[in-house]
């Protein structure tokens, strides 16, 4: 049973105003639909869904959702001049969590978190 389809990803967001904001300013993604408790946007193939976290219990139940914490996941998303695109971020006042760096295994990466703490990371292939 292979999956090998990923169609969505759900990040639940503390402020769902912020969160549409910084995902318009720094993906070019289409925005797919939006309600008072949600916002979805296509990126590249990817659907990336933004649920205010107060609503996101019955997606976990019987689990919980947690508080915002450390770092489990970094979301990538390829780029041809990682040094250009953390320009660009800094024009719109986006920190860097790291980078821009030459990673062992051959890319060139830099990091930043939206206003929720998602963390995503550009990447390029290094040149030979």
């Amino acid at each position: 049973m292979p999956l090998r389809d990923l169609q969505a990803i759900t990040l639940f967001v503390d402020d769902l105003t912020a969160a549409r904001a910084f995902y318009a300013a720094v993906f070019d993604g289409r925005e797919l639909f939006t309600d008072d408790v949600s916002t979805a946007f296509s990126i590249g193939n990817t659907v990336v869904n933004l649920l205010q976290a107060d609503r996101a219990v019955e997606l976990v139940e019987p689990g919980t959702v947690a508080d915002a914490g450390p770092h489990r996941f970094v979301l990538t998303v390829g780029v041809a001049d990682v040094d250009a695109v953390c320009a660009e971020l800094a024009d719109l006042g986006i920190a860097l969590r790291n980078g821009p760096q030459d990673r062992p295994w051959g890319v060139r990466t830099a990091a930043f978190a939206d206003p929720s703490g998602h963390l995503w990371e550009i990447a390029a292939p290094l040149a030979e």
